[in-house]
């Protein structure tokens, strides 16, 4: 049961000089820190980012197509970056950067698009966390291509919602192709806006990811329906469900641990993901349609991903291929940040919401999972010691910093550490002084009382 308050007397709106200074300061944070991830923070350059690279190295400078199980329509968007580099001498350093340019761009497009259409603060706020507060900021320091698919699916759902249907529904399916797991989550959200519009015409778009994706196997593989990931499968371990290949986890268990285990969850990685805000957004049509579409994509990567034998991402730090589910997760938490009800205990879950999102976004940017793998896999197999990282919060990417403590950090890190609190700090003020002021009205009775005694 929620406790309501009074409403708080009522104050003059800011003025607008208050709102420039507001918009200068944030526009200025977050441009300091693309700069911060794009120059102060180290690249991560294993696993299968370093096999996309390697397999566009190959494309590029020896015109050999690979055959591997990775998509290569993400990398091959990442070619201008490939080909400056080699001119001078350094293919990997810009290479590695495709990832938060990616991310840049596709927040500015959200921007100008959005500007006139969303409230400005909440759009700045949902931005900003975006960014800085979401698992986007672990994401974009490798070569995966998570933040590919991602990204494109967030501009095409912005462009749809921008009376771009074609442009925004072709942007959507290159995305969803270079991650073709990710097609059942595109019929969602695409069967969600054909009930919204009643037009038939709009399931084309997921015939179009099809088609890039047999396309793709086609000329790599052989067939159009060669993934490559037929026999893939992990060793079999100490889990009762693995070793076994493809959609073989059972669904609810895959849904429990991708949801609630401290090591994987979402609850923990996007907990906005779960705050109600439906009643929030009011007379923001725009805003509630591209909520649903964003919630739609999430079910669907959940529904899929929850079967996969490969649901945890291994090693990955958190919830893997689910990073869409970072999108909505911002949204709801500036749509609350900038639009709060009038309880206490609606409050107090909002901040620890944001609270546990700013940690997610500078644990990831920062100490990431570099000393988790050599707990759960010290020899590559994991057959006994991964179920602790996924399942325990001692072992948690989050938390093992604090109990084992973590490697030095290079200047840039610390920099942009001290950075990152002073941004947290930012976006965390409003709703702490907000609660201040709830549970100061809520408490002024008594202490009216306490003031009134006489020994």
């Amino acid at each position: 049961m929620s406790i309501r308050v009074a409403a708080p007397p009522q104050v003059h709106a800011p003025s607008t000089d208050d709102g420039r200074l507001a918009a200068r300061v944030e526009t200025g944070l977050i441009i300091a820190g693309f700069a911060g991830m794009l120059f102060l923070l180290p690249r991560l350059d294993w696993g299968d980012g370093s096999i996309r690279y390697f397999q566009l190295t190959a494309l590029l400078s020896q015109g050999t197509v690979p055959d591997g199980k990775y998509s290569m329509i993400g990398p091959l968007f990442s070619t201008p970056l490939w080909l400056i580099g080699d001119s001078v001498g350094s293919p990997v350093w810009w290479t590695l950067r495709y990832n938060p340019l990616l991310l840049a761009g596709g927040v500015a497009f959200v921007w100008f698009a959005l500007r006139d259409r969303l409230p400005r603060p909440i759009l700045r706020r949902f931005v900003m966390l975006l960014v800085f507060a979401s698992m986007f900021a672990h994401h974009q320091l490798g070569y995966n291509g998570e933040v590919f698919t991602a990204i494109l699916v967030l501009v095409g759902t912005v462009a749809l919602v921008g009376r771009k249907a074609w442009p925004g529904w072709l942007t959507v399916a290159v995305g969803v192709a270079g991650t073709p797991a990710a097609l059942p989550a595109m019929a969602l959200m695409t069967s969600k806006w054909i009930w919204d519009v009643r037009r038939l015409r709009w399931g084309l778009a997921v015939c179009a990811a099809v088609a890039l994706v047999m396309a793709e196997a086609w000329l790599r593989r052989g067939g159009p329906l060669t993934t490559g990931y037929e026999t893939d499968s992990g060793p079999r371990t100490i889990m009762p469900y693995s070793g076994v290949p493809g959609l073989s986890y059972p669904i609810f268990f895959g849904l429990l641990s991708l949801i609630f285990s401290f090591g994987k969850g979402l609850l923990f990685f996007a907990p906005g993901l779960f705050l109600p805000v439906r009643q929030r957004l009011g007379d923001l049509a725009v805003g509630r349609q591209l909520y649903d579409l964003w919630l739609a994509f999430v079910v669907g990567l959940l529904l899929i991903y929850a079967m996969y034998w490969s649901w945890s991402g291994s090693s990955f730090w958190g919830p893997r291929y689910l990073l869409f589910a970072a999108v909505p997760a911002a949204f709801a938490l500036a749509v609350r940040c900038c639009r709060p009800g009038d309880s206490v205990l609606a409050d107090v879950i909002t901040v620890l919401a944001l609270g546990l999102s700013i940690w997610a976004g500078l644990n990831g940017a920062v100490f990431g999972d570099v000393d988790v793998p050599k707990v759960c896999w010290p020899d590559g197999s994991g057959q006994y010691e991964a179920p602790i990282c996924f399942y325990t919060p001692e072992f948690s990417a989050l938390w093992h910093p604090f109990v084992a403590g973590a490697e030095p950090l290079t200047t840039g890190q610390w920099i942009y550490l001290g950075y990152g609190i002073a941004v947290g700090s930012y976006l965390m003020a409003g709703p702490l002084l907000r609660l201040a002021g709830h549970l100061r009205t809520w408490m002024s009775p008594t202490a009216a009382r306490v003031r009134a005694m006489r020994w």
